[in-house]
């Protein structure tokens, strides 16, 4: 027999009071992957951090390496069985980001705002950037863990999208772009080259997501079928790829994941 969703497991917990010691050890299971994963993050944080400082790894390098691998973390989310966990992750880590300062009286902020601040941050005074990209991610992961805990893939695919085929699209669009895409109307600049890398490494992300924790482990997850999510993936991908290619870089780490995961799912309930 299938197992149950995991908010329907927690109901019958609770409703039966001979059961509150798994409720207690699924707690502390929860505060463990919690730790690992504030662990995990801490690392992809400040190894990069570290490098730059010893000169190892430029300021680009070091920016794209924490926004590549911090947001990894994003793929514990289906596993917390108080699916509220991952919000209240990231958005410490928002908190974090946003007092990262030059003027900040904590040194590893002011550090961390040196190693991977751009130029354009300075006229804000903090890490614009990283703040958008934990504040969509925060976003994303509280209004599921109310409306879809038993859908979490869609969050981690719009995720993915802003952390790794955004960043595949700006190291290729600035290495080897060399068609120009521009729209005045949204000061957005993209290269052809950037934004094919863009759709294409968003597809093989949503597909990532949404087979694995929509038909590899439906257990813990609701179950999708592989024709659904060949056409989840194409739909998201060419969502997030107009989002991206009309937004400037500034803000694409709000709009990516939050547009292209809000309409993929609000399509779904029609």
């Amino acid at each position: 027999m299938k197992t149950l969703l995991k908010k329907e497991y927690f109901t019958r917990i609770l409703i039966k009071s001979n059961d509150s010691s798994m409720a207690i050890s699924w707690f502390f299971l929860d505060l463990f992957v919690v730790l690992l994963a504030y662990i995990y993050i801490l690392l992809t944080i400040f190894i990069p951090l570290i490098l730059k400082k010893k000169d190892k790894i430029t300021k680009f390098t070091a920016r794209k390496a924490v926004h590549m691998f911090a947001g990894l973390s994003i793929l514990s989310a289906p596993f917390y069985f108080w699916p509220f966990w991952p919000a209240i992750i990231a958005g410490s880590l928002t908190v974090l980001v946003f007092f990262s300062s030059k003027e900040s009286k904590v040194k590893q902020l002011r550090e961390l705002y040196d190693a991977i601040g751009e130029e354009a941050e300075e006229k804000v005074g903090y890490l614009q950037g990283p703040f958008f990209y934990c504040l969509s991610i925060t976003s994303l992961v509280f209004i599921f863990a109310i409306f879809a805990p038993e859908q979490f893939y869609f969050p981690i695919a719009g995720i993915l999208l802003m952390i790794i085929a955004d960043t595949l699209a700006s190291v290729i669009g600035k290495r080897w772009g060399k068609v120009k895409i521009s729209f005045a109307w949204t000061n957005s600049s993209r290269t052809l080259e950037g934004s094919l890398t863009f759709f294409g490494t968003a597809f093989l992300l949503c597909f990532l997501s949404f087979f694995l924790f929509g038909l590899l482990f439906p257990d813990i997850q609701k179950s999708l079928t592989f024709e659904t999510i060949l056409i989840y993936s194409l739909i998201t991908s060419s969502i997030a790829t107009v989002i991206e290619l009309l937004t400037p870089s500034t803000y694409d780490d709000l709009t990516v994941p939050i547009g292209s995961t809000l309409i993929i799912y609000l399509l779904t309930l029609i």
